[in-house]
C-alpha cells in the first residue's frame, strides 16, 4: 500500500522500519504521560511483525523523514466478525494539523476494507480532547459504557 499526499507518503511499514516504529511508540508513551509503561523490546516488535502479529502504517515526508505512524493488527469479535484493531496511532507534533493524521486513519481504513474487515476499534483516553474531536468528526461512535481491563503479566 503506497499514498501519497502533496508533502507525504504513506506507506506500510517494512521489516527494517520496525525500530523506528517502536521508537515511536515510546514517543507515544511520553505524550500519553507513561513514559516508564513501555516494557516491550525492539526485538519484541520484530518478531510480532515476522510473524505477522502487527502491521502499520508510516507517514513520511518527501524527504523520508517520518512524521508518524499507525500500528494495528486482525482480532475478532463474536458480534461483529473480524475488526482491525488501532493499538497505536501518533502524528509527530511538528506534523500535526498538516493532513498527516487524515492520511493514516483514511489508510487504516482503507487497509480494514482490503481484509474484509467488518469493523474497526480502538481507545483515546477521555483527556486527550483533540483526539476524541479527530475521531468523532469521522464519524467515530465512542462508547464510554466500556471499561477497559488488564493484567499485566
Amino acid at each position: 500500500m503506497n499514498q501519497q499526499s502533496e508533502n507525504f507518503i504513506i506507506q506500510s511499514w517494512s521489516e527494517h522500519e520496525v525500530r523506528s516504529v517502536y521508537d515511536m511508540v515510546v514517543l507515544l508513551a511520553h505524550f500519553e504521560k507513561e513514559p516508564d509503561a513501555v516494557i516491550t523490546t525492539p526485538e519484541d516488535y520484530l518478531e510480532a511483525f515476522k510473524n505477522g502479529l502487527i502491521s502499520g502504517h508510516l507517514a513520511k515526508t518527501e524527504n523520508g523523514n517520518i512524521a508518524g505512524m499507525t500500528l494495528f493488527y486482525e482480532t475478532f469479535s463474536t458480534w461483529k466478525g473480524k475488526m482491525l484493531y488501532l493499538e497505536d496511532f501518533f502524528v509527530l507534533q511538528e506534523f500535526r494539523n498538516k493532513g498527516v493524521g487524515d492520511l493514516l486513519f483514511e489508510a487504516y481504513i482503507n487497509e480494514a476494507k482490503i481484509r474484509k474487515c467488518t469493523s474497526l476499534k480502538w481507545q483515546v483516553l477521555d483527556w486527550n480532547d483533540q483526539a476524541v474531536r479527530f475521531y468523532e468528526k469521522r464519524g467515530a461512535e465512542i462508547l464510554k459504557d466500556w471499561w477497559t481491563c488488564r493484567v499485566i503479566l
